[in-house]
């Protein structure tokens, strides 16, 4: 870029939250987050983000998100931070320790590697 195209982007959201919510037919080979029970945990998020008002979070429910055996999965950007949320209590924590106080939850952290 150059000077005369340069500006500055505004940011919509300080983390942007994106939750699988892929489902295949159980026993699928490549399992996925649906069927590991992800629409209750993502629903559960949506409410705690909109009940707590946090309007610095962008939460999207997605399609895969290419890790379907460790699911059920979400990744909080700019942090780039991946978790594996299995509890309705796992929930909470991570939107009150990351989203809220920026603290990350390291024991729900995913650690995950391409093949």
């Amino acid at each position: 870029m150059n000077a005369e195209t340069e500006f500055e982007l505004p940011q919509l959201y300080r983390y942007h939250v994106f939750a699988c919510h892929t489902q295949r037919p159980p026993n699928h080979p490549h399992g996925s987050c649906g069927a590991s029970g992800a629409q209750a945990l993502w629903d559960r998020m949506g409410k705690a983000i909109e009940s707590q008002g946090l309007d610095h979070v962008g939460f999207t429910v997605a399609g895969c998100l290419g890790f379907c055996n460790s699911g059920p999965l979400m990744v909080v950007y700019p942090d780039g931070v991946w978790y594996r949320a299995t509890t309705p209590e796992d929930v909470d924590e991570i939107v009150n320790s990351h989203l809220v106080q920026g603290k990350r939850v390291d024991r729900l952290v995913m650690v995950l590697k391409r093949s």
